[in-house]
């Protein structure tokens, strides 16, 4: 059966599939928030479990501070295991949804927080094996993979997304897509995040100013430094997006900090960037710098498993009557930990639309059905 087939279906389904993702944008599960991540992970279970039937195994693990996690497997026709990454956390605190609540307007477009980062793309994901499961197609095991912490860098999933595509055949995350075409993410850059703290002498600044040490001054001229470690060349960029310190105006400041990202699209990059900001020296002796923080994610480089994924899906998109096009972004995701470990991956296979982490955030409805049997046919594939 050809994928227009499932597109048709999922054309046919659409009132469905957008009452689905009503009902997971209305899940308020904000990254920080354990107990409503928990409550959230619940009722998407409950969800999983109407669409698909009991999965043939279940496990939940402990996330700590952070959301749980939930690892769903379904059996397939075939030997071969596909792995699919869905985050349900969002960037978005408790009570949005009130001021902000799902709607879907006149030109096709659903809004909300979260629907389109990423709550559409688990809404496909689990509609794409609905699809092939009701069809009875030829499928793969799908290990379908929910964390609760990947917008604040998934801290206690990635062993888990690490283990899980170790024997996976290729792993498939849906994110969102970039830009109006919905271009497929093939390369991704690392992310480091860190923090330079300092600390001087402090003083009254009029009675004894030399006998201070202003960490903010220190700072000041550190941070020059540090934003000149972009080397967009490379690929690399480089901002000191928050900082702080002194106590009062009329004091030589003790304590002073900020905090960077870094964004990397060349593995070697990382080497670099970190030699350079344990070289940091102020003027004045008398100042004490400290550097924390690291490497939140390593970058998404493509390779041939990847890129023979594109390939797959650039056949599928034909079938469909679509181009679909690659594109390479700033943004991390939970794919950068798959392919840094050689493992063949594709990333941005959920939602058509725009606005991720603002107040715009949107989804095109009319994408729905095509994305999904996308992905569908994708799961096919490793099932030949």
């Amino acid at each position: 059966m050809s994928p227009r087939r499932i597109e048709s279906l999922a054309r046919t389904a659409l009132p469905e599939i957008t009452d689905d993702l009503r009902t997971l944008v209305e899940l308020e599960t904000p990254s920080h928030d354990k107990e409503l991540l928990n409550q959230g992970l619940a009722a998407v279970e409950r969800w999983t479990h109407r669409r698909l039937g009991p999965p043939d195994r279940v496990r939940r693990h402990d996330g700590g501070p952070h959301g749980d996690m939930l690892e769903l497997l379904y059996t397939g026709t075939a030997e071969a295991t596909v792995l699919v990454l869905c985050h349900y956390d969002t960037v978005w605190p408790a009570g949005t949804l009130a001021e902000w609540p799902f709607r879907v307007t006149g030109d096709g477009s659903a809004s909300g927080p979260g629907a389109f980062d990423m709550k559409c793309g688990l809404v496909q994901a689990v509609w794409a094996l609905r699809l092939l499961r009701e069809l009875d197609l030829p499928r793969p095991a799908v290990r379908l993979f929910l964390n609760g912490d990947e917008e604040i860098g998934s801290p206690a999933s990635r062993p888990h997304i690490e283990r899980l595509s170790e024997d996976a055949a290729a792993t498939l995350v849906c994110e969102a897509s970039a830009g109006p075409e919905g271009a497929l993410k093939t390369s991704r850059k690392g992310v480091g995040l860190f923090e330079v703290t300092v600390e001087g002498v402090e003083a009254h600044a009029g009675l004894d100013p030399y006998a201070g040490a202003s960490a903010v001054h220190a700072l000041a001229e550190l941070v020059t430094r540090i934003a000149a470690l972009g080397a967009p060349e490379r690929g690399t960029t480089v901002n000191v997006g928050v900082i702080s310190g002194g106590t009062g105006t009329n004091v030589i400041a003790g304590h002073a900090h900020c905090g960077i990202d870094v964004r990397i699209a060349v593995p070697a990059e990382a080497a670099r960037i970190d030699a350079a900001l344990a070289a940091l020296r102020p003027a004045d002796p008398r100042v004490r710098v400290t550097v924390s923080g690291g490497w939140n994610r390593p970058p998404m480089v493509p390779h041939p498993g990847s890129q023979l994924l594109f390939k797959q899906a650039q056949s599928i998109a034909g079938e469909l009557g679509w181009r679909a096009a690659e594109t390479s972004v700033g943004g991390a995701s939970d794919g950068n930990f798959v392919a840094a470990l050689g493992r063949p991956v594709l990333d941005g296979l959920g939602a058509v639309g725009g606005g991720a982490h603002a107040r715009h955030e949107h989804v095109l409805l009319d994408h729905l059905p095509s994305r999904t049997a996308l992905l569908a046919g994708l799961l096919m594939v490793h099932a030949e």
